[in-house]
């Protein structure tokens, strides 16, 4: 038996971290990128930061700076804005992570499985062959194979560099 080594993990499991006050997506709004809050970038229109507990490694999310819950609310420059970096970050994730694919989506509404149903987020999932294989179904177990330190750290960068607005 092989074991499964996910160490930064315990803090959530233990409860020691997780839901914080307020909505990860409006917070530190005066820090264009922050590494303690994941945040690849921000700009007055929208937000790209890394989910804390992905389902697989550069699981990015993208939103409007504004707080806004439906896709209905977006303004036509928010929606447009959003589309490019959807895209941009798919540039991003292939030239750093090389995946196989991607699942690009968001959930609208709680009973849709909005974890933040408040906020309207996209999430980038990068996929690779055979990535998580029969993992999912023994108790929704992920296989992450780096620490999201070192993945913000291989991403950052570009954001910084590439997507100054």
């Amino acid at each position: 038996m092989k074991n499964l080594w996910t160490p930064w993990r315990m803090a959530y499991i233990e409860g020691k971290e997780g839901k914080k006050g307020g909505c990860i997506f409006c917070a530190a709004q005066d820090k264009p990128f922050s590494k303690d809050d994941l945040i690849l970038y921000r700009d007055p229109i929208l937000t790209v930061l890394m989910n804390r507990f992905p389902y697989s490694n550069g699981h990015l999310l993208v939103a409007p700076s504004r707080h806004l819950a439906e896709i209905t609310e977006l303004n036509h420059e928010e929606n447009s804005r959003l589309a490019a970096m959807l895209q941009q970050c798919t540039v991003i994730l292939k030239k750093h992570l090389r995946p196989d694919g991607f699942n690009i989506g968001l959930n609208l509404g709680k009973v849709a499985g909005a974890g933040i149903a408040d906020h309207l987020h996209y999430h980038i999932v990068p996929r690779w062959e055979g990535d998580h294989n029969f993992m999912t179904v023994l108790d929704e177990v992920r296989t992450i194979p780096e620490h999201i330190d070192n993945t913000f750290a291989r991403l950052q960068p570009e954001f910084k560099e590439a997507l100054i607005v």
